[in-house]
Formats: C-alpha cells, structure tokens, sequence
C-alpha cells in the first residue's frame, strides 16, 4: 500500500532555485547523488576543499541513519517510523531499510523543500505490505507534522521519530527543543527517539568551513555541542552507547576501527 498523503503540485517546479546552493542538493552531491546541480557542486567543492571530511561525515550520518533503523525493526520491534527533515533521497532509506527487514512497516517522510517535493514519488514506493507517505510540512509546525502523519501512521502505537541532520537548520536552542518536546510528547511509551546533527567541539577544521558555508548565502547550519546534541533526550532512556559520534554508535562488527568525527547522534526510548 502507498499512502500519497501529499503529491507535488504543478508549482514545485518552479519553486526550485537553481540560481543558489542549497544544503541538501549539497549533501546529496556529497553522497554520490545526482539529483543537484552545477552551483550546488560548485559550493560542495568549495567546503571540500577546505574540509575534505565533510565527505566522510555525511556518509557516516547516512550509516549511522541505517544502524538505528535496523536497531529499531529488529531490537525494539518497531514498525512505524517519522522521518521529518528527510532530504533527497539516495542509498538505504528509511524505508527501504525498515521495509527490508520488516515489509509491513509504515514511514512517513516530511518536508517543505520543493526539490525534494519533486521527487516525492521516488520516496513513495512501498511494499504491499506496508505503507510510505510523503508529508509536505515544516519541522517548526510539529502540529500540522502530527495531524498529517496520523492518516498513515496510528500514533497510539510505538513509533520512532526520526531527526537525521534536521535540528541545525534551527539556530534557536529554545526552539529546536520544543520541537523535539512537542512531537515525542504525542508519542506513547515506547516509542523512540533518534537525533543525528554535526557538532562544534571535535574538529576546528569543520566548524571554520562551515562557518564560511553558512556567510556563503546558503540556508545556515548550526552546528551544537555534545552537550548541546544530548539535551535532545532529556527525559527518555538511551540506548548505550548514548550519544557518541555517529561512526562509534553500535557500529558494525567487519568495519575498521571507528574514527571520532565532528557528527554525533543517538538513540532512546520514551519510558
């Protein structure tokens, strides 16, 4: 079953600024997507050659995004998922992650960027089984957020809440946790939390060329403290080992040694 919640309209299009380099066309250039264009891989080049890590950091964010999910099916049992803040779609997606494991899961994915409304019906394929959907919403409405996913997901039901690369485009720490507060309070217990988000602390090379990015006119990325990161959770239980860098999180048994680097994130559940 495919829930097409929202489709994108004839105007999506024409909301699309090829004219400027826009974040998540960049950090889909990062992943080895196609789906930017040539101002965006030009400012992409331009961070990677002062920080050629930010390659690694996105890709580890993307690693990190799958560890949690199949933490998630196949520890936890969950089956229901909310993706806000989802970007373009690349490699191991939310749902086909979870749908792999589990086909009768249910995601909805929310987002107000036009380019990624375009591609909407790419997130939108869904086993039978299950369900995706495709919300057009901004994260700073977790109202309207909760009222459009409950056509596809039973929110009286565990559920976890995804927040992949999101919080930092909210520079307010005030603001970026109620978000957080008011979409995980209209969750029941059981559900869980995941927070992934670059951090200020590891590496000075990262934060001096995204300080530049964020002077370059594009859409400013905040980049918080681990402190900062945990706070997310206050509340909830974490599921070890916390918050750590995003390589270091459960990571998997024939990889090499982990390297700490400038993304941390977590994972925990409403008691």
């Amino acid at each position: 079953m495919t829930d097409r919640t929202t489709t994108p309209r004839p105007t999506d299009q024409e909301r699309i600024d090829t004219s400027v380099p826009h974040s998540p066309r960049i950090w889909n250039y990062w992943l080895g997507g196609k789906d930017n264009y040539p101002v965006d891989q030009k400012a992409g080049d331009a961070y990677t050659a002062v920080f050629p890590g930010i390659v690694t950091i996105a890709r580890s964010s993307r690693a990190f995004l799958r560890r949690t999910i199949e933490y998630l099916v196949n520890e936890a049992g969950i089956r229901q998922f909310l993706d806000v803040g989802t970007g373009l779609p690349t490699a191991d997606n939310t749902h086909e992650v979870a749908q792999g494991l589990a086909p009768e899961a249910r995601i909805v994915y929310v987002d107000n960027d036009p380019l990624v409304l375009a591609h909407a019906r790419t997130l939108l394929h869904s086993t039978p089984e299950g369900a995706t959907a495709y919300v057009d919403a901004d994260a700073l409405d977790p109202d309207r957020v909760l009222t459009a996913a409950a056509r596809t997901l039973d929110l009286t039901r565990p559920t976890a809440l995804v927040l992949s690369n999101i919080l930092g485009h909210v520079p307010d720490d005030e603001q970026a946790r109620s978000v957080v507060t008011r979409l995980m309070t209209a969750l029941p217990s059981g559900s869980y939390l995941s927070v992934n988000d670059g951090s200020r602390g590891i590496d000075p090379v990262f934060e001096r060329a995204q300080d530049a990015y964020n002077d370059s006119g594009a859409a400013p990325y905040v980049l918080r403290t681990v402190d900062q990161i945990t706070a997310f959770f206050d509340g909830l239980e974490l599921v070890e080992p916390g918050v750590v860098s995003v390589p270091l999180w459960r990571p998997d048994p024939s990889s090499s040694a982990p390297d700490v680097i400038g993304e941390h994130g977590g994972l925990a559940r409403k008691p």
